[in-house]
């Protein structure tokens, strides 16, 4: 065997062992934290990927055998990206059935505020605190099963019948509204309606919509999966990088 061939083997070899590295670092991000970095399309953008799955966890730490997405994951997650050179676009994916109020809106804040294009893509269900962080991206896809469950806020443990007990309510109220209405098309008349339905939920008040009706509510962009929002992030970054040049 010839030096040449030999030095050929040696760093097809080399180029193996550091692709089995990187698919075990992508297997550990995924499994730890639900986050991968999307760079093997033909465009060359960097995409990070970031999920939203289970509940929402805020300061007090849920069950071990509840599937949650930690804050205090996704906001240090969120910072980096922003002071990344390399990371154009984030995707984020949302199964959540809700969670902590306060948790929820930070994570939702985070997205809404960072300058790199964003997309969201609705999968099973993005319900209650959910649907801040999914209309927080600079688009919105839910796939045509998906669901979100629009619902006023309920806080758990005891709670003091007193007038500044109701005002609190109304006032973390208010503020998921505000943000809600800011960032989608829908009005803060309807929305506070599909709160207040009566007739749909068992035990309870509020609206489920299902596919499309999120969409002919103003709350989501559009009907799709993710073909459709993979594609729209790449349409997005590659635009931001015309206006760059």
């Amino acid at each position: 065997m010839g030096k040449e061939e030999k030095r050929s083997r040696q760093d097809k070899d080399d180029e193996r062992e550091v692709q089995q590295e990187k698919e075990k670092h992508q297997d550990n991000r995924i499994s730890e934290v639900g986050q991968l970095t999307l760079d093997e399309n033909e465009a060359h953008h960097k995409i990070h990927l970031i999920t939203i799955i289970g509940e929402i966890e805020g300061h007090d730490n849920l069950g071990s055998g509840s599937k949650t997405t930690k804050y205090e994951h996704i906001l240090p997650q969120l910072a980096a990206i922003e002071d990344s050179k390399d990371i154009e676009g984030v995707l984020i994916l949302l199964n959540t059935m809700g969670g902590d109020v306060e948790a929820g809106l930070a994570i939702a804040e985070m997205i809404a505020s960072l300058s790199k294009p964003t997309v969201s893509l609705v999968l099973g269900g993005s319900h209650s605190i959910g649907v801040p962080i999914a209309v927080s991206t600079d688009y919105s896809y839910i796939v045509p099963t998906g669901t979100m469950v629009i619902h006023p806020v309920r806080l758990n443990g005891m709670v003091i019948g007193v007038q500044q007990t109701f005002d609190y309510f109304r006032q973390i109220q208010d503020r998921i509204t505000g943000f809600v209405c800011a960032h989608c098309k829908i009005a803060k008349a309807r929305l506070e309606e599909l709160m207040m339905e009566t007739g749909v939920l068992t035990k309870d008040v509020g609206t489920i919509l299902v596919g499309n009706e999120a969409v002919e509510e103003g709350i989501i962009c559009q009907v799709g999966g993710i073909r459709d929002a993979v594609a729209k992030l790449h349409d997005m970054v590659a635009a931001k990088n015309a206006d760059t040049k």
